[in-house]
């Protein structure tokens, strides 16, 4: 049985989805913002004997289903099929692989993603090595916006000083950077960041600076603070050679992310 859930089944829900924190991390950020009854969002969840098994979260256009095992795709398709206003629908591998063939809706454009997580760090720096990594404050926003700029693949993104503004002050990510003299050459961000969980994003050093080791000893200061927090980190990746950054650090690969465009 498929129905809506409501600041009722919270808990139920929570227990679920809490298993798996880094996975899970998209769901578990817009249910503690938003809550169950926005407009925009709605979340709904499959019972099988009474036991919550699979969920399906709406924002907007965007939909993200999970389960730990299989779930009904007819069911959860038919909600997403009835949607005129669906864009995209998201998951692991093994949960979108589930979804596709039922959908009706034409799918312009299918990315798949490694999806990598970290519950305990390897550092590679010792801590004296790390005293120049600066967290961005407000003063630092613009000028980190233009790093990012300055990048190649990060030049079409739809990062803005007010997007990263936004971010700081709702604290659902945070920066860290480094200089070279009084250039910023390097930083490291996260995004979606919720009780249990955050999502590493924005890994960047201009083009002069590379291979100098200052993007990971961003992602290390980073990383140190969020797990002393108890957080799981998560990031998606699909250059390899990025990911063995990222695992000398401490991230192992979890599967695939699948976003299906329509």
């Amino acid at each position: 049985m498929i129905r809506l859930l409501t600041a009722a089944d919270h808990e139920v829900c929570m227990a679920l989805v809490q298993q798996k924190p880094a996975e899970n991390l998209f769901i578990i950020g817009d249910i503690e913002v938003f809550g169950y009854d926005q407009p925009f969002q709605k979340l709904w969840g499959q019972f099988e004997d009474g036991q919550l098994i699979a969920v399906l979260l709406k924002y907007e256009g965007n939909y993200i289903a999970y389960a730990q095992d299989t779930l009904d795709a007819e069911g959860f398709a038919a909600i997403i099929n009835a949607d005129k206003e669906a864009t995209n629908v998201a998951g692991l591998k093994y949960v979108t692989d589930q979804l596709e063939p039922t959908l009706d809706k034409a799918i312009l454009h299918k990315h798949e993603l490694y999806y990598a997580k970290c519950t305990a760090l390897h550092p590679i720096y010792a801590p004296e090595e790390l005293v120049n990594i600066e967290r961005l404050t407000r003063d630092t926003i613009e000028e980190n916006v233009a790093l990012l700029r300055s990048i190649p693949e990060f030049a079409h993104s739809p990062i803005t000083v007010e997007s990263k503004l936004r971010v700081e002050e709702e604290k659902t990510g945070r920066t860290y950077f480094m200089r070279e003299g009084e250039l910023m050459v390097s930083s490291a961000s996260t995004a979606a960041e919720n009780s249990l969980s955050a999502m590493i994003v924005g890994v960047a050093t201009r083009e002069d600076y590379k291979k100098k080791g200052y993007a990971t000893k961003c992602m290390q200061k980073l990383c140190g603070e969020l797990l002393d927090e108890g957080k799981s980190l998560c990031l998606f990746y699909d250059n390899p050679q990025a990911g063995t950054i990222y695992k000398r650090l401490g991230f192992e690969d979890i599967g695939f992310w699948n976003i299906l465009r329509f």
